[in-house]
């Protein structure tokens, strides 16, 4: 039996933050808790929903304690925020950080027996929904406004724990393209691969099926096309890639991810490295440790990433095809190809260690081993 589990509503295209006040006051919200973090403040992003919750009369209360890479301490702090906000709902507007903030935050308020949040790790066996949320992206890359799953830094620990309750889905999901336009060139490549790599990981972990497979290769399909584009801020790609990174999400979500996010994951805690960047650094070399374990599927791949000829192209052509199509992009955007300077030798056997227990490794189609992940790891150095 296969589960597969989406937001109540979504909402698409440019202008559809305007759905906000009405989706709040039809489903008799009184007060928001507006969670976002400090530069999207400054830059004025957050006004632009925050002016119709004013235009229409909502209460409101603003967040902003959260990082790039949300830590237990934030979650905490915003847990106890809510409680004197007096708020019903919560509006998260941002990233993945904003949203994974905003998911931790909403179970602990409904369940609060998990409040040291380390307890949420994994599949958690929480009782109750969290309280509502309308999730709002500023980025095209984490889809956290359509998955059950966030991630935690654990600062004491040194490592990120991924979370995975059917209870934390928002609600609504709210993906306007002109949310994202202030995002620089940089940081839009890297959650543009982020996306990406959801797509592919998706569509070849061991759980995939028919149903998540018809969302991941769309999502390729759709990210190829745009990726540039919404790097050189033109609107069809940024429509383009607020539309392909919610489509990955729908598939991911309910199937699961590979050792790429597992590695990528043990990066951000240790270096505080962007996910979206690690993500992209690491997936050209993780696809090709697993092609042998993919069957035709790089085929479909290559396909949707716009390579020509692969009708008549061997196995092992069009599998090195989609590698290197890949690779391509992300050399196009700006992605660096190493990590040197970013890994310490003497923290691999560590950062192995971590990868290897992290949530998302038991769903990559190749087994590996630590001693493979540290291979890997020195394989980019």
């Amino acid at each position: 039996m296969n589960k597969f589990m989406l937001n109540e509503t979504s909402y698409h295209g440019a202008g559809a933050i305007n759905a906000i006040p009405d989706e709040i006051k039809n489903r008799g919200f009184k007060k928001a808790f507006v969670t976002s973090d400090p530069d999207l403040v400054k830059f004025g992003i957050v006004k632009k929903v925050t002016d119709l919750l004013d235009a229409a009369n909502i209460e409101y209360s603003l967040y902003t304690d959260i990082k790039a890479n949300p830590t237990i301490e934030n979650v905490q702090h915003g847990v106890e925020e809510f409680k004197a906000s007096g708020a019903d709902c919560i509006v998260a507007i941002g990233g993945g950080s904003a949203m994974d903030t905003s998911k931790a935050i909403g179970i602990i308020i409904t369940n609060p027996e998990f409040a040291d949040v380390r307890s949420l790790e994994g599949v958690a066996p929480t009782k109750n929904p969290c309280v509502p949320i309308i999730a709002v992206p500023t980025t095209a890359g984490t889809a956290a406004e359509v998955t059950i799953n966030y991630v935690i830094t654990d600062v004491e620990k040194k490592r990120k724990f991924v979370c995975v309750d059917g209870h934390d889905i928002p609600v609504v999901a709210v993906v306007d393209p002109d949310m994202m336009n202030s995002m620089p060139a940089a940081l839009t490549a890297a959650t543009g691969m982020d996306a990406l790599t959801h797509a592919i990981e998706g569509y070849i972990t061991k759980g995939a099926w028919e149903l998540s497979d018809m969302f991941h290769i769309k999502a390729i399909e759709i990210i190829a096309r745009s990726l540039r584009g919404a790097v050189a801020n033109t609107a069809e790609g940024r429509e383009g890639m607020a539309l392909g990174q919610y489509v990955a999400g729908m598939g991911f979500s309910n199937v699961g991810l590979g050792v790429d996010h597992s590695m990528a994951h043990t990066l951000s805690a240790y270096y505080d490295t962007p996910h979206g960047k690690a993500c992209a650094i690491l997936l050209p070399t993780i696809m090709a440790f697993n092609a042998d374990y993919t069957g035709e599927k790089y085929k479909d791949i290559a396909i949707a990433m716009g390579v020509e000829g692969v009708e008549n192209m061997t196995q092992a052509e069009y599998r090195n095809a989609a590698v290197e199509a890949v690779r391509k992009l992300a050399e196009d955007v700006g992605i660096p190809t190493t990590l040197k300077g970013i890994v310490d030798e003497k923290d691999i056997p560590q950062l192995a260690a971590d990868a290897y227990a992290d949530a998302c490794r038991p769903g990559n189609p190749r087994e590996v081993s630590e001693a493979e992940i540290a291979d890997l790891y020195r394989s980019l150095m």
